[in-house]
């Protein structure tokens, strides 16, 4: 596969990541009136329960299964070998799990009753999901459109059927019913990559340890995610400070997929120069990823926060001002999680050293629980915000400390200065117009385009060149496609 195909995949990413990101926030103001702050953060809670049995039902085999297919790429018959067996691994796990969550369900007969049984659906996704394999075969262009009909699909159904606090099952349900048709069309191109096998090649657990290990980082990472929530609620008694912390998390999320979408792309491929003992181009790689990780974390954090005091207000609609506060905490978590996400993710384990990346994992989530306790009796969903930008910190700067022997440190961190800079300038200037613009929907659109101009105005000054490489690609690209259409 060409190199040039990475920036083709990663332009696929880029591109569903914005439907990802542009639905929610065409969505929630909308179910943030409709559901209230208490809907919300039932919601919230209740999918936290669940997915910790998601989480265990998929075990490792997302991240085992994209990356033995990468290894296999070429070969049909030993990447059909690797599909069925971690399908048939895929649907026993989700059986068992799918088992103790019924019987935890009608054991304790929860509260919202209704909203856990439809996580019933959520948990069969994780059977139906074949997209792992897409991924490692970078056959990234078949998931992006897919996921992106079913995407639309879903905003229609909010708008449609989704009018007050009452439909919040029906908001539940609908969401896992439309995830559940996506994961399912996959399917529909499977036929053209497999090749029959034999059954005695059917030996479904053999890589069991493989993928517990695999399993371990995820575990530790979701654990701490969803812990947050939980620990706010049994320390607070009640749904209100859940949901404010759950769309200050959301908003960051959506966001942060413009750089960790990148992973998706990059696993496969280092996955494959792992394979093939390319040690210089896994390096020349982990550098890109690494400055990329920069060029857009540093603006993201420093914007997320200068558009706050404008965004939230008429994003969110009233009763939601404490997630202004929320949202300027949790910015900080951009930078962490893009660093984390390039040194774990995209090198650690396409290169089997997936326990290293589990230990400095379980190293943040211990710190982010330590912190929970001390901060969120006195300070809340804030406490539960400065726990998670602290441990997502020390996973980062951890990490980096582990691989100082292969990849040079000081070449990492060399861009920083060029980037911080800009996006400090460009927050000055979101802070003034914050104060000068009144809080609508054109003022916040105004704030973001000023702010990008500012940034990318100050890198041409400074002369960075991986802005300018890539700018002058992008730019060559418009330009001879534009010229064919006029022939």
């Amino acid at each position: 596969m060409k190199e040039k195909n990475v920036k083709k995949n990663y332009i696929y990413n880029v591109a569903y990541q914005l439907l990802v990101i542009i639905t929610p926030l065409l969505t929630a103001p909308y179910i943030s009136r409709v559901l209230g702050v208490d809907g919300i953060g039932v919601f919230s809670y209740v999918t936290a329960i669940a997915a910790f049995f998601i989480i265990f039902a998929t075990l490792g085999t997302s991240t085992y299964g994209q990356r033995e297919i990468s290894y296999v790429q070429a070969d049909a018959h030993r990447r059909s070998v690797v599909f069925w067996n971690t399908v048939i691994f895929r649907c026993t796990s989700t059986a068992i799990f799918l088992l103790i969550y019924g019987i935890f369900v009608f054991a304790l007969r929860p509260e919202w009753m209704i909203i856990y049984i439809i996580q019933f659906i959520e948990i069969i996704n994780v059977a139906c999901d074949t997209s792992w394999f897409f991924q490692g075969l970078e056959e990234f262009g078949k998931i992006v459109g897919r996921n992106a009909i079913f995407r639309l699909i879903n905003l229609a159904m909010v708008f449609t059927l989704i009018k007050d606090e009452k439909d919040l099952a029906l908001y539940t349900a609908a969401t896992a019913i439309i995830t559940m048709a996506g994961h399912v069309s996959l399917w529909a191109y499977l036929p053209k990559y497999l090749t029959r096998i034999s059954k005695s090649e059917l030996t479904p657990f053999a890589d069991t340890h493989v993928i517990l290990g695999l399993f371990l980082p995820t575990i530790a990472v979701q654990i701490y995610q969803y812990l947050d929530k939980i620990m706010i609620r049994l320390i607070n008694g009640g749904s209100t400070e859940n949901g404010y912390y759950e769309q200050a998390m959301r908003i960051t999320k959506m966001v942060l997929v413009l750089v960790t979408s990148m992973s998706t792309v990059m696993v496969p491929r280092i996955g494959r120069y792992f394979e093939e003992g390319n040690k210089d181009a896994i390096r020349n790689a982990m550098y890109k990823a690494y400055r990329f990780a920069w060029f857009l974390g540093l603006p993201l954090m420093f914007g997320l926060f200068g558009i706050a005091d404008n965004f939230i207000p008429w994003f969110y609609g009233p009763g939601y001002e404490k997630v202004i506060v929320l949202l300027k905490i949790v910015s900080a978590i951009t930078v962490a999680i893009s660093i984390n996400n390039v040194t774990g993710i995209q090198y650690l384990v396409p290169t089997k050293r997936e326990n290293l990346y589990t230990k400095t994992v379980l190293y943040g989530a211990v710190i982010n629980f330590c912190f929970n306790l001390m901060l969120i009796p006195k300070l809340s969903s804030y406490g539960a915000a400065i726990a998670s930008v602290i441990a997502e910190a020390s996973i980062a700067i951890i990490q980096l400390f582990v691989i100082r022997k292969e990849l040079e440190i000081m070449r990492i961190i060399a861009p920083i200065p060029k980037y911080l800079f800009s996006a400090a300038m460009m927050l000055l200037l979101l802070i003034v117009e914050s104060r000068l613009l009144p809080n609508t929907i054109i003022a916040t659109f105004i704030m973001i385009v000023s702010g990008a101009a500012v940034y990318f105005i100050l890198l041409l000054i400074l002369a960075d060149s991986f802005f300018i490489e890539n700018a002058k690609s992008v730019i060559n690209k418009i330009s001879s496609k534009l010229s064919g259409v006029k022939k």
